[in-house]
């Protein structure tokens, strides 16, 4: 199981240097394990922020960007500040689902995601997550790296 990108094409000088095209969308495919489910083979619900936690850093990683790296040479790291939440459908032991990642808002210190879970097609889960970019050592919010708020921002302009 792969993760699936689509690329986008925004004009190359308008991208940091270094990084690759940004993705239009990002999905994840997770095979639902024993570990994942109650005892009745039902997905737990928190899982599904797992799922979709383990998608936004495989989408970032999809970009370039490991959060290691920023945590070590830029001392921030991104926080989870909120979550919305919609539990549609449930997942089921060996389910192979898709989790779908996507920004929907930059901010200069914080992006929110829009992800979805499916199976087959099937939606059966949305989250909207708010992410905080923080200085790693004193726990405050900080700016978005530009280079990396850059290209964030191409990778917007690029689905308009």
């Amino acid at each position: 199981m792969q993760p699936e990108i689509a690329a986008a094409s925004p004009p190359q000088e308008r991208l940091p240097q270094g990084l690759p095209s940004p993705a239009v969308s990002f999905a994840l495919p997770i095979r639902v394990y024993y570990e994942d489910t109650d005892a009745g083979g039902v997905v737990y619900y928190a899982n599904y922020l797992r799922f979709c936690e383990r998608a936004r850093t495989e989408w970032l990683r999809a970009l370039g960007v490991e959060q290691q790296a920023l945590l070590d040479s830029a001392g921030i790291a991104f926080v989870v500040r909120s979550v919305k939440a919609d539990y549609l459908q449930p997942a089921r032991l060996d389910d192979v689902l898709q989790v779908v990642s996507h920004i929907a808002t930059l901010r200069r210190a914080s992006l929110v995601f829009e992800q979805e879970i499916r199976r087959d097609g099937q939606l059966l889960f949305t989250a909207q997550v708010l992410i905080a970019c923080i200085d790693h050592r004193r726990q405050k919010p900080v700016q978005i790296p530009a280079p990396l708020y850059a290209h964030l921002h191409a990778h917007l302009e690029s689905l308009a």
